[in-house]
């Protein structure tokens, strides 16, 4: 394993083929088709591992093809026609009316997309220009040149066996070097994380914050369609203390995206979000939709939800991170796809005027950090910044109440609020309290016709892993995974993983029951089922100790998404 990699050089390196990715790739083939661009994907096939709602605000993708209507084949089929928001209670729900939202939370314009098609139309026009595109390779390490600063990426190693040793199919990874190198990696990247990490990118941003969007696609009778309905919800079945709420997008042909997003600064380590989530669906305004429908497909993924004041710096020396990498996402929206495009874009012009300049290597994409706060991803997220504090910091009712004045006085003002910048506070890991403090919460049992458990629906997200291989989620100090995790909160990775990665078992081999009584000293071990990981990258950011680290598996393992 030692044995040297070999290496192919290319003008661009660009790491994810999300939306962030592809924009930047197309860009700068636009700019100048001689420039060489290799764009890296994990996923067996682009799209494979993409989720989101999604309702895609058109303004990324008006500016990198303008003429994209003119395409039959593009995939922005169903236009928003109808704008919902709601407050739900146990057995009702309040329609806020549309007036009282900010102009900026208006959908129309908008439209409800496949995420994952979207990409994979942007992998064609792509390649159509001369990008080089190769899905099924996972990026797993940076490579530095002499000076320290980023020169590319290496892929990593196939066919390693359980115990780290070469197996009989062992491959060793490959180098790609770049002048410049672009981190679109989506939420929580490895590479990202290593990065902000060596270079300090985080020094002059607030804590990250996060939360976890968990979804299913549902084919749904035609009387129960309304397609272009867009509904977002607040409320049941979380209290007034959780941040979270729902969206149910109607696509085309009967198709319906529903999806819960739970904000993971949660106190209680009882809360199961999975499982908020089937709950969810039970309530009246939902659940008709669902009756004789038939369920699709399922994933889950992290989101970024820390905006304007927790971006750390994106430029770094040789490269740059864009869109979900850096964190863009629009939090009241639930947007993120627009300003990942725009930042690929923007990050892709600079780097053009590098490499034009005869640039490699240095601090030229300081020229894209300098501008995206001044630009449309600037003024997008700068009106939004104190929603997620006030949320976190009032609960949902005034918190939401008073957000959406602020969004008011932003919307007016151009982004001047009486409240300035908020800060977010503590991470999401050290916002979990000890088991002490709460008592379980006891869930319904699945139907299996409107609620589900965990590993049928792990199935329907097509997830696969050589189970051979080491286990990509890393945990650092097992001794404090028991004594903490375990004896202090209940065991919560059993509860916040929407996958069933992990367990907790007793002697006999049995998953210690979620209200069990638990001591630092009990007959139990700590259960990795890495098979069954989404590549949420919850673990990663909930463990309350930040004991498990999430590195990437094998190229092309993880779920296949095939319409999500």
């Amino acid at each position: 394993m030692n044995e040297p990699r070999e290496s192919m050089e290319f003008d661009v390196v660009i790491v994810g083929a999300g939306p962030a990715g592809l924009a930047s790739a197309i860009r700068l083939k636009q700019i100048n088709p001689e420039i060489s661009v290799v764009v890296l994907e994990k996923g067996a096939e682009v799209g494979a591992h993409i989720l989101s709602g999604a309702v895609i605000d058109p303004v990324g993708v008006d500016k990198l093809i303008p003429d994209w209507r003119d395409d039959a084949d593009h995939p922005f089929k169903t236009a928003v026609t109808e704008d919902r928001f709601m407050l739900f209670g146990p057995g009702g729900s309040i329609r806020l009316p549309n007036f009282l939202m900010p102009p900026l939370m208006n959908n129309h314009g908008n439209y409800i997309v496949s995420l994952g098609n979207v990409c994979r139309w942007l992998a064609a026009r792509a390649e159509g220009l001369g990008v080089e595109i190769y899905p099924g390779f996972a990026a797993a390490e940076i490579i530095y040149d002499e000076n320290g600063s980023v020169k590319g990426v290496a892929t990593g190693d196939m066919g390693i066996e359980r115990d780290g040793t070469p197996g009989p199919m062992f491959a060793r990874g490959m180098e790609l070097h770049g002048k410049y190198t672009l981190i679109g990696e989506g939420v929580r990247g490895s590479l990202a994380k290593d990065l902000i990490a060596k270079f300090g990118l985080d020094a002059n941003s607030d804590a990250p914050k996060f939360g976890l969007g968990i979804k299913e696609l549902w084919e749904v009778k035609p009387e129960h369609h309304k397609p272009g309905l867009v509904q977002h919800s607040f409320g049941w079945p979380l209290d007034m203390k959780t941040g979270g709420g729902s969206f149910l997008y109607h696509l085309e042909d009967n198709q319906v995206a529903v999806g819960f997003v739970v904000h993971l600064n949660y106190e209680n380590p009882y809360l199961y979000p999975f499982e908020e989530f089937q709950r969810f669906k039970t309530h009246p305004s939902v659940r008709g939709t669902f009756e004789g429908g038939k369920r699709l497909a399922y994933g889950a993924r992290a989101i970024t939800e820390g905006g304007w004041q927790s971006v750390p710096k994106v430029s770094f020396p040789g490269g740059a991170l864009i869109g979900c990498s850096a964190g863009f996402l629009n939090v009241p929206r639930i947007k993120g796809s627009h300003n990942a495009m725009l930042s690929g874009i923007l990050a892709a012009e600079k780097t053009a005027e590098a490499l034009a300049a005869g640039r490699s290597k240095d601090n030229a994409l300081d020229a894209y950090e300098n501008e995206w706060r001044d630009g449309e991803i600037g003024k997008d997220l700068k009106r939004v910044r104190n929603v997620k504090p006030l949320w976190s910091r009032f609960g949902t009712a005034l918190g939401v109440a008073i957000g959406g004045i602020d969004m008011w006085i932003n919307q007016i003002t151009g982004g001047w609020s009486p409240l300035g910048t908020l800060k977010h506070g503590k991470p999401d890991y050290a916002a979990t309290g000890k088991a002490k403090k709460f008592k379980p919460i006891s869930y319904p049992k699945p139907d299996g016709k409107l609620t589900f458990d965990r590993l049928s629906s792990v199935f329907l997200s097509n997830t696969n892993h050589e189970e051979n291989q080491p286990v990509h989620l890393k945990v650092k100090d097992e001794a404090l995974q028991k004594t903490s995790e375990y004896a202090e909160f209940a065991g919560l990775s059993a509860r916040y993983c929407p996958a069933g990665v992990y367990e907790w078992l007793d002697s006999d081999g049995n998953s210690v029951p979620a209200d069990a009584e638990r001591k630092p000293d009990d007959n139990v071990r700590f259960q990795i089922n890495a098979q069954n990981c989404v590549h949420c990258k919850t673990c990663d950011i909930k463990d309350p100790n930040q004991n498990i680290r999430w590195t990437v598996p094998q190229g092309g393992e993880g779920p296949v998404y095939p319409n999500m």
